[in-house]
This record gives C-alpha cells, structure tokens and sequence, in this order.
C-alpha cells in the first residue's frame, strides 16, 4: 500500500529526556485504511537476536512525544523493542480531516502498529504486547479482545471512551433526555460547519495558572498539558479536538467482548484519580464470568492521581510491568 508523505521532526523534541541506553529513530507504518501513521521506534543498545516487542499510545489527545514515548523508552531501557505511535488525524501522523477520533479507526490503529511489530527481523512476532494509557487504555482493551497476536496488554490509568461520551463523567448524563440534547446540538454544529467548510476545535485543556473554583482533574489536566508536558503537536495542550471528533463514541460500545479476551491484562489506576471507576469497572466487566480471569491483575496505586501514571516515574511501576509482560509474553 503506498505510504502517505509525513513530515517528520528529526531533533529530540520530546517532553522527557533522552535515554543513552536505547537507539532511537522515526518509522512510519499503513493502516488498513490507508492512513500513514508516524511512530518513535526504540531499541535497546546492545542487545542481539529477536526482542519481544511493544506498541505503546495514549493518553486520548495527546501526542508520543509525551507519555507514551516516555513509557516506550523506558520499555526499550528494559529489554523491549518498542513504539510509540500518533494515532490516526493527529500529530504527526496522516489523515483528513484533522484531530478526529474513532472507535473502529483506532483500533485499526492499535492493530497496524501490531502489524509493523510482527515483520521487523528483530522482534518476536511470538511476544508482542500493547500499552494504552488514558483514553487508550479502553482502546488496548478493545484492540485485545480483537488481535489474537497480543499477548498481554497493560492498561494504565484508562478511560472508557464511549462511556464518557454517552453517558459524561461519572455518568451525570446517563439518560436518553441528555444524550439527546447532546446529539442534536452536535449535528446543529456539523450542519453549520459543513456549510462553511470550517471545523472548529473544541478547546484543549485550561490555561495556567486555573482557576481555585474547577475541580481537581481540571487542574491535573492542565498542569501536565498546559505545564511540564507542553507539546506544540498536542490536541490538549493546544485547540483540542475537532468539536464533533468523539462524536461516534456515543454508540459505539469497545469493550462488549472484553470478557473473551484470552490474552493476559493489567489493569493500573490511582486510587485517588477522578478515572478510577472506568478502570475498576472495566475490569470487573472484562473478568465477570469470563473462562480467562486467571491470567487478569487489578493493581490500585496508592494516593496516585490520573496523571501520576503519565509522567511519575516514582510512581509508575515499571518494575511490575516489566515481570507482568515477562511472565505473559
């Protein structure tokens, strides 16, 4: 399939530093529905024959010069042939129109990384896993129950995109009265937007410093995004989505078959971060008279918040992630 022509950023712009323990360079792989997507490959130094591999996205607007690059670097100081991608409309990678988001398109995404993974001469194609993080920690959930290839998946401090779509956060909008108000002011807006060829943004995280009066994963957000993880290439750090961009979530369930998920899982919150009830509840779904609960783990981080999981590096538990992909892959 012919790849589209990406420009890519050659300098190290990332939000973290350079490790010396790992090679580093740009690649660029085809969706199936002909997207180029631009990945950061890392490979550790030094290290001969077929390496497990991992395909590293999240978090849900951000851009993998942030977390997920810092989650794939350190995978790749510990062993793994790794990537970290852009999905499809954002960042580096291709796709029209812009900062749109889907379900199904997504998952594609999660599955071509799978693809690139399983053909380079280095990697086992026998061990590869997936890490999503955020908004993508529900789409690695989706991708697993889908890609027989993935052998174990690590979901970190996720959210059920559809979910928080259909039904808002906390599930304050959980009623056919709401969804129905939110739909109509959508399409009002598609119809407005269509007719002037211009998409508006639907607005990336608050400015600094925020306000005392918004609630705490406000702040959290905006803190990293607007803060120590400022991206120029980030949706969130930045305009944010095209406005009708997660529109498709609404009714567009991803995890109905998590409980077939044969694969083994992780499941990593902060007991303490506003996400925490679409981790536990995820999981409890995924393991409900599932006959594959055995190889499934829950583990709640102490006193951690959402975004201690994107960048704390004294808390992220690199070390049981690394015995849990050990151990599965």
């Amino acid at each position: 399939m012919m790849a589209e022509k990406l420009n890519l950023t050659q300098q190290w712009d990332k939000t973290f530093p350079k490790s010396d323990r790992v090679d580093h360079k740009k690649v660029t792989f085809v969706t199936r529905y002909g997207i180029t997507l631009a990945a950061d490959l890392y490979a550790p130094k030094n290290k001969a024959g077929k390496l497990p591999g991992i395909a590293v996205c999240g978090p849900f607007g951000a851009v993998k010069e942030q977390c997920s690059g810092l989650y794939a670097q350190t995978m790749a100081e510990r062993g793994y042939l790794t990537i970290a991608f852009d999905p499809s409309f954002t960042g580096e990678s291709g796709g029209q129109p812009r900062y749109m988001a889907s379900p199904d398109i997504n998952t594609e995404d999660f599955m071509a990384a799978v693809d690139f993974l399983s053909v380079q001469e280095n990697v086992d194609a026998d061990r590869i896993g997936i890490i999503g993080i955020c908004g993508w920690g529900g789409m690695a959930l989706n991708t697993a129950a889908l890609d027989t290839r993935i052998k174990a998946a690590v979901v970190s401090t996720m959210y059920d995109m559809s979910r928080v779509n259909a039904n808002g956060y906390f599930d304050s909008e959980d009623s056919e009265g709401a969804r129905f108000s939110k739909k109509q002011a959508l399409n009002a807006l598609r119809t407005e937007e269509y007719r002037t060829g211009n998409y508006s943004r639907g607005g990336g995280c608050m400015p600094l410093p925020v306000p005392d009066d918004v609630p705490f994963f406000v702040k959290d957000y905006s803190e990293y995004y607007k803060g120590r993880a400022y991206h120029a290439r980030s949706l969130n750090s930045n305009e944010g989505w095209n406005s009708i961009g997660c529109m498709s979530f609404m009714n567009q369930p991803i995890l109905c078959y998590s409980k077939e998920i044969r694969g083994a899982v992780l499941v990593i919150h902060g007991e303490k971060a506003h996400s925490f009830y679409f981790g536990k509840d995820a999981f409890q779904a995924m393991v409900k008279d599932s006959a594959y609960a055995d190889n499934k783990e829950f583990l709640a981080i102490p006193d951690a918040v959402h975004t201690d999981l994107y960048d704390n590096l004294d808390v992220i538990p690199f070390d049981k992630i690394q015995k849990f992909f050990e151990k599965n892959m």
